[in-house]
């Protein structure tokens, strides 16, 4: 009889434990059984009608009431299950006694009651089904079990019992099926609370202790009723699973929560953007489209770490209040399959060709790794904790591995810039923007964040800089700080490479002074950028910063040396006087040569360009420092050796007023010709 029994109900309530540990969010298969189908067939020993109340009966209190329909079920089979639990006992206590007919009635009683029950309709907001009623459904479905139980029990070697076993399992199954129903209705509708998914959980663990507390707080508690089930739910939702559990329904039990609640999650995360991306799906999309994904993948990430995955936790240890070891299952199976598969997004984005521009998403995605790990240790059990975060930090380190490819790819780029085409009038290169423009949003942005992903990453970097050109470890001329760190120095190391690219552009001016101002123009615009961002400042040390400060003072000087002091050769005194006296045609040599030159330096640097506009007055400040005085002297001097009138102007074009005038002209990117402009 046992074996029939066991072949009766093949496939229910198993034993397996492990409930949807599949790796996939496909639906799990659901129980073939519902309310309302035809149960499996059986060998039928039906008993007659139960009596109609045409008579009266006098209830326990003695008085007499004409019984309806529905208080003649409530007292039969409330009679019946005192009649039959008074036969159990005299079986357990070993008295020998007839099967009662009160088994039967009770039977055709809740055959009756099950088939006029009927499941709520699906839509939100819908009453929750009544299984506390007048006389309990969950009650019926506890006396079923245990009849099941003890029926087979005692009769298993009694084949002429074999009817009434049967028909008891396929309404006790009966039952069960309609709890599963209603298990499934309870967890899809009674959901009374939405959270407000487009509320990002605030819980940065990279910060520092006690900093975004406050913003955590605030954002949690806005989330703080997921999954939103009222008490009044949850308390029907544990009453149902304990006796499903206790009736032999555990697996499907397990299987309707496992299924329902991965439904109910990815809902949720597809309303925050995020869906399902297989990791050679991720491989096949275009930057710009995978770059939209990363956000909603993000708060998707932050979501369940912070909020979703404390609340199934929190869930199932409620529904499942009285197996918690159901509970423990339940949670960790749910989330883990989740949990892998957003670090898998992680990774496919990892194994994504690198480039310049995807750094900063990157970064996006370490940060978001990095800062939840705590919450994993807090979230799940020891062992199960130490799987996914040896799992997460695996992803973590592929991204920071990729970070650092990517600083690497800058160097690259920056030392592979050879093109010999010149920046008119010695302005600042692109490459020279394009650089600092990224480093300072790198270090204004993501500093911290990059000094973590190098520190954890220092050995990997060591060993892949023998095949870099310069020295990996940073012993450049500027740093001479030994504690260093390891961002620091990469990022020394690349601002000491443009600048050698530069100087080597700089060598396509055939004009020396004009390759100064081209210099003077860069170095000026990195010192700036830096000066404008404390982060780069801090992280490229003030040895580095006075020395590009020097390097630009000496350009400074070189173009005044190629330039000015050329002219002020024109003003010199030897040769002028022999025996005392004053040579008119050498005299008027000097003023010649200095009209002439003075014009074409005008000419010519009117259109170079100095951007920066503090530099260019710095220039012509220091310009002027320099020929006024020397002019003004020179004229003053030697003016009078001229003939009044044709001669002087002839010979003196220009006054000292003139020539200040016309040196704030100059690096202003306009061509302009002084001859013209006399006429």
């Amino acid at each position: 009889m046992e074996k029939e029994k066991s072949s009766s109900f093949k496939g229910r309530g198993g034993d397996d434990k492990n409930y949807g540990a599949d790796t996939t969010l496909l639906p799990v298969e659901t129980s073939n059984c519902s309310n309302g189908k035809d149960p499996p067939a059986a060998e039928k020993n039906e008993t007659e009608e139960a009596e109609k109340p045409e008579e009266k009966e006098k209830d326990r209190g003695g008085e007499v009431e004409e019984a309806t329909p529905s208080t003649q079920i409530k007292y039969t089979m409330e009679k019946a299950w005192e009649d039959i639990e008074h036969f159990l006992l005299k079986v357990e206590a070993d008295v020998g006694s007839e099967i009662p007919d009160s088994i039967n009635q009770y039977l055709d009683l809740v055959e009756e009651k099950t088939s006029k029950r009927e499941l709520p309709e699906k839509s939100k907001g819908c009453p929750l089904p009544d299984l506390d009623d007048d006389w309990s459904f969950l009650k019926v479905a506890q006396q079923m079990s245990k009849l099941h139980k003890h029926i087979s029990k005692i009769f298993q070697l009694d084949s002429s019992q074999g009817p009434l076993i049967n028909r008891i399992g396929r309404i006790h199954q009966q039952v069960m099926c309609y709890l599963e129903d209603e298990f499934r209705a309870l967890l899809e509708e009674s959901r009374v609370v939405e959270p407000d998914v487009n509320q990002e959980p605030a819980a940065d663990q990279c910060a520092e202790p006690g900093e975004g507390q406050d913003q955590a707080a605030r954002s949690n508690e806005t989330l703080s009723n997921f999954p939103g089930y009222s008490q009044e739910a949850l308390a029907t939702l544990n009453k149902t699973a304990k006796e499903m559990i206790s009736g032999g329904y555990e697996f499907e039990c397990c299987e309707v929560y496992t299924m329902t609640r991965r439904n109910a999650i990815e809902e949720t995360l597809n309303k925050l953007g995020f869906e399902k991306i297989s990791i050679d799906d991720v491989q096949k999309m275009q930057w710009d489209a995978l770059e939209r994904e990363i956000p909603s993948w993000i708060k998707a990430f932050k979501a369940c770490a912070n909020v979703y995955f404390a609340g199934e936790r929190k869930l199932a240890e409620t529904v499942f209040s009285d197996n918690p070891s159901v509970a423990k299952s339940l949670f960790n199976s749910l989330t883990r399959v989740l949990f892998l598969q957003l670090l898998n997004f992680a990774e496919a984005v990892a194994l994504s060709k690198r480039s310049t521009e995807k750094l900063f998403k990157f970064l996006d995605i370490y940060e978001t790794l990095r800062g939840n790990v705590s919450n994993i240790d807090s979230l799940f059990p020891e062992e199960c904790a130490k799987e996914l975060n040896e799992q997460l930090m695996t992803a973590c380190s592929r991204i920071g591995e990729m970070a650092i490819c990517i600083f690497r790819d800058l160097e690259s780029s920056i030392q592979s810039d050879t093109g010999r085409t010149q920046v008119p009038g010695g302005a600042v290169h692109p490459l020279t923007r394009y650089t600092m423009n990224y480093l300072k949003y790198a270090c204004d942005e993501y500093k911290d964040t990059l000094e973590r992903v190098y520190k954890d990453h220092s050995q990997i970097e060591r060993a892949n800089s023998t095949s870099q050109p310069l020295d990996y470890q940073g012993n450049s001329q500027s740093n001479d700080d030994e504690n260093q760190s390891p961002f620091s120095t990469h990022l020394i190391k690349i601002m000491d490479l443009l600048d050698s690219v530069l100087d080597a552009k700089s060598k396509h001016y055939k004009d020396v002074a004009l390759s100064n101002i081209f210099m003077m123009n860069n170095g000026r615009y990195i010192l700036q950028k830096i000066k404008g961002s404390p982060e780069i400042r801090e992280a490229m040390g003030d040895n580095w910063y006075r020395k590009k400060s020097y390097d630009l003072r000496n350009y400074h000087q070189n173009y005044k040396r190629e330039t000015w002091m050329k002219l002020l050769g024109c003003l010199n005194q030897e040769g002028l006087n022999v025996n005392g006296k004053v040579v008119k045609p050498v005299l008027k040599e000097r003023f010649k040569s200095f009209n002439a030159m003075f014009e074409e330096i005008h000419k010519t640097q009117s259109s170079w360009v100095v951007s920066d506009k503090q530099m260019q007055s710095e220039l012509r400040v220091s310009i002027v420092g320099v020929i006024i005085p020397a002019y003004r002297s020179f004229l003053g001097r030697f003016s009078g050796y001229l003939t009044p009138g044709r001669q002087t102007e002839k010979y003196i074009k220009f006054q000292p007023e003139d020539i200040e005038t016309y040196i704030e002209e100059l690096f202003d990117g306009n061509t302009a010709s002084l001859g013209r402009r006399k006429t």
